[in-house]
């Protein structure tokens, strides 16, 4: 059986979270240099994003593990789960994209997919500054508005980028390669609306 922590560990999960987001910006910023640089040290950007991959899925089992230990937690427990599960998606996502992207004999990167990447730095830039903000219980309704707009850009691009992938290619694989990787460039976007989500649901209930 656990030994459970009847002491609120209140900055231990806080400081884990920071990492999280820290993680998800870096492994957003390896995907903005992998598609620009891409081929050019493809295979080593690809394993680094492996391995921010890999720290995700730590940090993500360190909050578990922690909060499996802890019978009082600094705010709701049900929360921190889905929390930690959003922020790991988003590094889950990118390092799927990334993989398809060195294993499916990509040769050119289309720009919508670059403007994709930039799109998710950004929104993981502005997850950080909530998720920064979330100790103490801080007005972060400026991060999360702005994360949400990018959500809507992040759409509009993925949908762009579809149609601007039929319109100039007959090449089946190249649309079914690039169809995939737009969506799961997408689906990392998504991922960030839903931490915001989580973060604004913190944030009401704990004012």
């Amino acid at each position: 059986m656990p030994r459970f922590r009847f002491t609120p560990q209140k900055h231990e999960f806080f400081e884990l979270f920071a990492q999280a987001s820290a993680n998800a910006v870096e492994i957003a910023r390896l995907l903005v240099e992998l598609l620009d640089r891409f081929p050019d040290d493809g295979a080593v950007l690809i394993g680094r994003i492996k391995e921010r991959e890999h720290d995700g899925d730590r940090l993500t089992h360190e909050v578990v593990t922690l909060l499996n230990k802890t019978f009082v937690t600094p705010f709701d427990r049900d929360d921190m789960y889905r929390l930690a599960g959003a922020i790991d998606d988003v590094c889950d996502h990118v390092d799927e994209a990334a993989d398809n992207l060195g294993s499916w004999g990509v040769e050119r990167v289309p720009q919508k997919a670059r403007s994709q990447a930039e799109v998710i730095l950004k929104a993981t830039t502005k997850l950080d500054e909530a998720v920064g903000r979330l100790e103490g219980f801080r007005d972060s309704s400026d991060q999360l508005a702005a994360l949400r707009e990018l959500e809507d850009e992040g759409d509009q691009l993925e949908r762009d980028a579809v149609a601007e992938l039929f319109a100039s290619t007959d090449d089946a694989k190249v649309i079914i390669r690039w169809k995939d990787i737009h969506e799961r460039l997408e689906e990392a976007v998504d991922a960030l609306e839903n931490a915001a989500d989580v973060l604004e649901a913190i944030v009401v209930k704990n004012r």
